[in-house]
């Protein structure tokens, strides 16, 4: 089990702040931060604050306003876009990891056609992580019908383009495939936070339904672990429980 100073926090939860508030705030508790560059955190804006920590990083890729799997081939591309040049900025500041959603549909009728696009996006994904050092992680999705990578069995699209796969435990715990995902490996990074198994609540680790301690038991000891909690308070909680469960 990896000790609990080496689980990072994410600032989605410190969205309220700036991020050299949120990254001050981060680094008080762990050597290890996940940037949300949305918003506040936007790092095509905020690039120069990462040199100001003492801190490994992780960095999320947008969430609002990106779908690589859009049936609009513009919209695609300037999504893809947006990933070749924060990957670019995660070499500049040394991120590790760079955690990208999948894509959503907006409509049955439209699946077939998202797929597509989908498919061409982890060929230009693959493309572009030759010649990076962050490495790429697609995560799995939870319980939306819209979203792409809700299952297992998309891991080996993600294998065959040489990309990797950020493990979102409660997104999994929700689909009731947290053990296939488990069973499969594979994961070099892992966002960690609870829920009851019913909806997505990002609840402390601890709180809901979920078996840390099989979690931490079973994940690759490379992976880089990441609270995605809903508040920093949750955090914390997060932090103390599962320094209580690491032997």
């Amino acid at each position: 089990m990896p000790p609990t100073n080496s689980i990072g926090c994410s600032t989605c939860c410190l969205m309220d702040r700036t991020l050299e508030e949120a990254l001050s705030l981060v680094s008080r508790y762990t050597g290890l931060a996940e940037i949300l560059s949305d918003g506040p955190h936007d790092l095509f804006g905020e690039e120069e604050t990462c040199s100001s920590f003492d801190l490994r990083y992780t960095v999320h890729a947008p969430v609002a306003d990106i779908n690589i799997a859009s049936e609009n081939e513009h919209l695609r591309r300037a999504s893809v876009r947006v990933v070749s040049d924060l990957a670019d900025l995660c070499d500049r500041i040394g991120a590790g990891r760079l955690v990208i959603h999948p894509g959503h549909t907006w409509g049955e009728e439209m699946r077939g056609v998202a797929e597509r696009a989908l498919n061409r996006s982890l060929s230009d994904l693959a493309t572009i992580q030759q010649d990076v050092n962050v490495r790429l992680a697609l995560e799995n999705m939870g319980a939306w019908d819209i979203c792409f990578f809700r299952e297992p069995g998309f891991l080996a699209r993600l294998a065959d383009g040489g990309l990797g796969f950020a493990l979102d435990v409660g997104h999994a715990h929700v689909n009731g495939n947290l053990g296939p995902f488990l069973e499969e490996g594979g994961a070099i990074h892992v966002h960690l936070h609870d829920n009851c198994g019913n909806r997505d609540d990002h609840l402390a680790c601890g709180e809901g339904s979920i078996d840390f301690r099989r979690v931490l038991r079973v994940l690759p000891r490379s992976a880089t672990k990441i609270v995605e909690p809903a508040s920093f308070r949750q955090y914390e909680k997060s932090i103390e429980y599962l320094r209580s469960i690491v032997p």
